[in-house]
């Protein structure tokens, strides 16, 4: 099984390999240097995959027969020869603050600084009209909230899922409502994936570890993170969730709600955010995201307030 030498790629991989040794298999852990891991430069430019395009490569020449991603962090384009095998239940996909002395986000005083390395989280957090200093960091968990600690920052927000999944939500001062901030398409879900011809692998990750629910939301995602990248380059954010509904005959049936956001201009410190949802059958999951995507584009998603600019 392959991930990251990071410590929540490892405590990730390792909640996968507990799930699949209780199922009766043997698993080795095999840790796999990306270059997202080698730069210190900020995502956006080094690009996306930076940290998953070794695994694939790893699990292709068949140095691991399992990947375990971040399945944020995967490009929204398949890998011929690779296919998704499992997604396993998904953890709280909410952002987190972690700010000096308990602070939440609107206690923070104007001209606070807070750092992220994310644009969809800048310019969220920019459009709030907080008056905070929004200041680019990049690095593992650790060192991010060393930054708070030492007083370098007044705060950084963080996907909350992570933070639960390295023992240390108690450092949490406020799990942000998505009416604030929604989450980066996929987060807090993982993909596990498998060569394509390795059928008994394949069925094994999808009987064992896959949840259909968390599936079906994260499909309906990241298909409107993928039509929104053909026709707009701005901060996306997404959440989607399996929700009970009446049928036409008054039977229960299951329905996906998705929420997203993307940025409309950029004028100085100045950010619109446009925001649409939609609801769909559970079926529907990955038609729901693209007509989601294109009725933001409509509202003007993406679009550029000045001449020149861009929104990443």
């Amino acid at each position: 099984m392959g991930t990251r030498g990071s410590a929540l790629a490892l405590a990730q991989t390792g909640m996968i390999a507990d799930d699949l040794r209780r199922a009766g298999q043997d698993v080795e852990i095999v840790t796999i240097t990306t270059p997202g891991d080698r730069s210190q430069a900020p995502i956006a430019e080094i690009g996306v995959g930076v940290f998953t395009s070794a695994l694939r490569e790893a699990l292709l020449n068949k140095q691991v027969d399992v990947a375990v991603h971040s399945y944020k962090d995967l490009p929204t384009a398949g890998e011929r020869g690779i296919v998704l095998a499992a997604v396993p239940p998904r953890e709280d996909p909410r952002d987190a603050l972690v700010a000096r002395d308990g602070l939440t986000l609107g206690e923070l005083p104007p001209g606070a600084k807070v750092g992220t390395g994310s644009p969809r989280r800048s310019a969220q957090l920019r459009a709030l009209g907080l008056g905070l200093e929004v200041v680019p960091i990049r690095g593992n968990i650790d060192t991010r909230l060393r930054k708070v600690h030492d007083g370098e920052l007044d705060a950084v927000i963080l996907a909350r899922a992570g933070l639960v999944r390295l023992g240390r939500a108690d450092e949490i001062t406020e799990a942000l409502d998505p009416i604030q901030m929604l989450p980066a398409p996929a987060q807090g879900a993982l993909a596990i994936e498998c060569r394509v011809d390795d059928v008994d692998i394949e069925h094994m990750l999808r009987s064992t570890v896959d949840d259909p629910s968390t599936r079906a939301a994260v499909t309906a995602e990241r298909a409107m993170l993928a039509a929104l990248e053909a026709g707009c380059s701005a901060p996306v954010g997404a959440l989607a969730e399996v929700v009970e509904d009446l049928g036409a005959d008054g039977s229960v049936v299951e329905r996906i709600s998705l929420r997203g956001v993307a940025a409309a201009g950029l004028d100085g410190e100045s950010v619109e955010m446009i925001r649409a949802s939609a609801v769909a059958d559970k079926s529907e999951a990955e038609r729901l995201g693209r007509d989601l995507a294109a009725e933001l584009l409509d509202l003007g998603a993406g679009a550029l307030s000045g001449p020149g600019r861009t929104v990443s």
